[in-house]
């Protein structure tokens, strides 16, 4: 074990975190990879990739409004246009940026009227800072836009190209404190799943699973519990990436995915359990789910292309798709960082043909997904690993190696219940019967005359 799992908080007697590295690094990398690329500037609109250039934030409840925009030019510090009073307040409480935190208000997706001119206003800005550094005539990299804002840049004459290749590829690999921050991200996770396992019982519903580990994050300090994925009993396959209100019972399959942010670097960190009991099926089902991911796991090295590892997953049609675009997520890696989905990707959609290769310090996730005999059950692991010189190391640590049985534990006259078992009692007698044993003998000497008594 390599990576060390250090205490949230900053002290004074140990470098756990050290944040200001972390800003710079960052920053070095995007300047590097935009003076690698033709583009002459990158604006962000992505709140992630506003973070990773200016080390800011503002409340999640901001994450799909596209009201915050940040500039970096070529050769220049990033320019950050924030919502109203937030660009004051970053330039009191982060010094790093100062007067480069300035207001700006895009079309607050599109709910102020266009005549009011927010698109052209944004347009106008960027344009300014462009002009003023030589740069008005070089392509302008955007990572997501919202149409007037597009066409209000073409406009005004400035080449709009994609932006998103370029950062993705500067936030592949990790720094040191990032891996650090991922680490202690999951770790989080790791005890949000140990309360889960010891409150899971007939009647608790998945709804109910979700609140108990949003609670259990938010408690240990989570800024941001994007969501949790709660699946049970027949709901399990196929995967509907969601949850419900619907409540567990005994001998169900349950399995989870929970996505929070610590400090910004997420999770992908998928469990699954049963409810008493699980049935032979299931079992199967776990242990091949399993066997697909470790030997993806055993594949991940420097050096290794994505393609490598993607060719154990199995086929969409050897578990009843028709194709991997149908199957696309069960049989998946993806990198993870300030969001969950960034290089590199592992799918036998694209992979095999669009080749990636594995370097070190790359975080990623691989999930795998098995559906049961049964037809309804369904199996589904992942672990979050970060890629190291020689090989692997798992960063998601809750057990999974096999198949986790939550809830009571039940007694019979003769002894413990097996927790292996189909959920109709019926099901569970191996071919012999005491009931209807016992009928017989009743019906048997039933058929025999009464015989009275002689006195």
């Amino acid at each position: 074990m390599g990576l060390k799992t250090s205490g949230r908080m900053a002290v004074d007697w140990e470098e756990r975190v050290n944040f200001d590295r972390l800003r710079r690094e960052r920053l070095e990398r995007a300047t590097k990879e935009l003076a690698g690329s033709e583009l002459g500037a990158l604006l962000c609109f992505d709140m992630n990739n506003i973070r990773y250039l200016t080390a800011t934030q503002i409340g999640t409840w901001a994450y799909d409004k596209l009201i915050r925009f940040a500039l970096l030019p070529r050769g220049d510090e990033p320019i950050l246009w924030d919502f109203g009073s937030a660009a004051r307040h970053h330039q009191l409480y982060c010094p790093w940026l100062g007067e480069r935190s300035r207001a700006g208000l895009s079309t607050f997706r599109g709910s102020i009227a266009p005549e009011a001119g927010r698109a052209e206003d944004v347009a106008q800005k960027i344009k300014v800072e462009l002009d003023a550094r030589g740069l008005l005539g070089e392509p302008l990299g955007i990572d997501i836009v919202e149409p007037p804002v597009l066409f209000a840049l073409q406009k005004a004459g400035v080449q709009v190209v994609d932006g998103q290749q370029v950062m993705q590829r500067a936030r592949m690999i990790k720094t040191e404190d990032e891996i650090t921050l991922l680490n202690q991200s999951c770790a989080m996770v790791d005890a949000a799943y140990d309360e889960l396992y010891g409150a899971m019982k007939p009647g608790f519903r998945e709804n109910d699973c979700v609140a108990l580990v949003a609670n259990s994050l938010y408690t240990q300090g989570s800024e941001f519990v994007e969501g949790v994925n709660a699946i049970s009993g027949e709901r399990c396959s196929p995967h509907p990436h969601n949850f419900s209100d619907r409540a567990l019972r005994p001998g169900d399959p349950a399995y989870f995915d929970v996505l929070h942010s610590f400090n910004g670097y997420r999770t992908c960190y998928y469990r699954t359990f049963a409810i008493g009991s699980a049935s032979r099926a299931m079992v199967d089902a776990y242990k091949r789910c399993r066997d697909y991911l470790d030997q993806a796991i055993a594949l991940v090295k420097p050096g290794a292309t994505t393609a490598e590892v993607t060719s154990v997953f199995p086929k969409a049609q050897e578990f009843g798709f028709a194709n991997e675009e149908q199957a696309f997520a069960l049989q998946l890696g993806h990198g993870v960082g300030l969001s969950i989905w960034e290089k590199p990707v592992f799918s036998r959609l694209v992979s095999l043909d669009h080749s990636e290769v594995i370097e070190e310090n790359m975080v990623f996730a691989l999930e795998t997904f098995w559906p049961a005999s049964d037809g309804w059950s369904a199996a589904r692991i992942e672990e979050q690993l970060v890629v190291t010189k020689d090989g692997a190391e798992i960063i998601t640590r809750f057990p999974a190696e096999e198949l986790l049985v939550a809830g009571k534990r039940y007694y019979t006259a003769g002894g413990r219940l097996p927790t292996t078992r189909e959920t109709q009692s019926n099901l569970n007698r191996d071919g012999y019967n005491p009931v209807a044993e016992a009928a017989k003998r009743e019906g048997a000497r039933a058929k025999k005359p009464i015989q009275l008594s002689q006195n």
